[in-house]
């Protein structure tokens, strides 16, 4: 199945990439590897505000990681020249906005982790990563993902 397919599938349309609200880029290539800027999670095209452990539960925290996932595929599509040009995942970092005492920043970060490993199958998509908990993120936003892939 090719990842157009699975998209498709999964009822998933990729976005354009974002305009950056500050002194970046999206992304930037390097040989055969591909930075993408952190990306925030979003809902209803506004900032996913909220802080894991107080307004925000696990389960959304997810939620919200995977519609960041879906952002970074499209932005990952745009650098690499479509996503079949994509060789591996290599890494992913994760920022949770979290009270000190919350300690399940792995959890929210999985769903972003099997939305990759959904889209493009364990060979592709599984990576390494880290997940942290984070006073803050910019405009409050609840989770904020950055990508590395490897390029064919």
């Amino acid at each position: 199945m090719s990842i157009q397919d699975r998209l498709t599938q999964l009822g998933i349309t990729l976005p354009a990439v974002a305009v950056p609200a500050a002194a970046y880029v999206p992304y930037v290539q390097t040989g055969k590897l591909v930075f993408i800027s952190g990306h925030i999670a979003k809902r209803d095209g506004k900032p996913w505000v909220g802080q894991l452990g107080l307004t925000t539960t696990t389960a959304e925290g997810q939620a919200a990681a995977r519609a960041i996932a879906i952002d970074l595929l499209g932005t990952l599509a745009v650098a690499a020249g479509g996503l079949d040009n994509v060789a591996r995942i290599v890494k992913v970092m994760s920022l949770v906005n979290s009270t000190p005492t919350y300690t399940e920043q792995h959890l929210v970060t999985n769903g972003a982790s099997e939305l990759f490993v959904e889209v493009f199958g364990a060979e592709i998509g599984a990576h390494a990563r880290s997940a942290f908990g984070v006073a803050q993120i910019p405009l409050g936003a609840c989770v904020e993902i950055e990508l590395i892939a490897e390029l064919k």
